[in-house]
C-alpha cells in the first residue's frame, strides 16, 4: 500500500491531500484487520456465504447463521406452519457465535418461505438469514421472506467467458433492469435480454454494467438500499433468469459489471 501511495508524489496536484490519501489507506488496512482478526485473508471473509445460509450438501439441508448475542434460534416456515418446533431449532455449535441446523431432505421444498425467529437477553425478534440467496417480497404486505431455491433443473452455461477475457478498452453501457425499458413498468431480467442486450452489442458496446441487482426493500433507492448481500432482487426475476442475461451477454460477446453498493 506504501508503494502505491508513493506513486501519488508524480501529481503534484495531489501533494496537499496525501495526508488524507494515508489517512484512508490505514482505515482500510484497519478495518480489514478487524474483520478478519488476522486469521484469514479478505477472500475467505467475503467468501462466508459458502458456510452461512441454506445449503443443499450430501443430500441434507445445512443452516448456518452467525448470531453471537441469540439465546435460542428457530427456523419458522410455510413447511411447519410458521411455528417454533424443537426439530427446527438450531444448535450453538462454538463459541464464536456460530449456529447449525440439519436437516433431511424431505424437510424443505423448493419454494418455500422462512424466516428466523431469535430469542436474545430482553427481546426477540424474527428476521431474515442475513446470508440467504433468495428472498422474496409478498404483494399485499410487502414484507420480506427467505425462500428455499433448489429448482429441478440446474442452469447450464453455454457461453462461459474466461477470467482474462475482458477488453482490454472498456466501452461500458450502464443500465438498470428495472427502467430500461420503454414500458411503464418495472422491467425484468428476461425483458433486458431479449430487448436490450441486442441494442447493446449492435451499437458497439463490449461491456454492459448493471446497477445494482442486489435484493432492496425501497424501489426508488434504484437498488442502493441493500438488504440481502447474497441475494439477486426477486422484483426483476430468478437466479437463473440473472443467469441467462450473463451467459446470453457473453454469447454477444459482452463483458458483464454488476455494481456491489454495499
Amino acid at each position: 500500500m506504501t508503494v502505491k501511495l508513493a506513486r501519488l508524489n508524480d501529481d503534484p496536484y495531489l501533494k496537499p491531500y496525501l495526508g488524507v490519501l494515508d489517512n484512508r489507506r490505514q482505515s482500510v488496512e484497519n478495518l480489514e484487520n478487524k474483520l478478519t482478526a488476522g486469521k484469514m485473508s479478505l477472500i475467505d471473509f467475503a467468501s462466508a456465504h459458502e458456510y452461512y445460509g441454506l445449503h443443499f450438501r450430501d443430500n441434507q439441508w445445512v443452516f448456518r447463521e452467525w448470531a453471537p448475542n441469540a439465546n435460542t434460534i428457530y427456523v419458522i416456515g410455510d413447511f411447519n406452519q410458521w411455528k417454533e418446533l424443537p426439530e427446527f431449532q438450531l444448535k450453538r455449535i462454538n463459541d464464536k457465535g456460530d449456529w447449525e441446523i440439519i436437516l433431511p431432505e424431505d424437510a424443505l421444498q423448493h419454494g418455500q418461505l422462512f424466516r428466523l425467529k431469535l430469542y436474545w437477553p430482553n427481546g426477540c425478534g424474527e428476521r431474515i438469514p442475513a446470508y440467504i440467496r433468495r428472498t422474496l417480497q409478498d404483494d399485499d404486505t410487502k414484507a420480506f421472506n427467505a425462500q428455499v431455491w433448489k429448482p429441478e433443473n440446474h442452469f447450464v452455461w453455454n457461453n462461459l467467458k474466461p477470467v482474462n477475457g475482458i477488453p482490454d478498452a472498456m466501452l461500458i453501457y450502464e443500465a438498470h433492469i428495472g427502467m430500461a425499458q420503454e414500458k411503464q413498468a418495472v422491467g425484468s431480467f428476461n425483458e433486458f435480454t431479449e430487448n436490450i442486450l441486442p441494442y447493446i452489442a449492435e451499437s458497439g458496446y463490449n461491456t454492459v454494467q448493471l446497477m445494482a441487482v442486489m435484493e432492496h426493500p425501497y424501489y426508488g433507492s434504484f437498488g442502493y438500499h441493500v438488504s440481502s448481500f447474497y441475494a439477486v432482487s426477486s422484483r426483476f426475476g430468478t437466479p437463473e433468469d440473472l443467469k441467462n442475461l450473463v451467459d446470453t451477454a457473453h454469447g454477444l460477446g459482452l463483458t458483464v459489471i454488476m455494481d456491489i453498493v454495499h
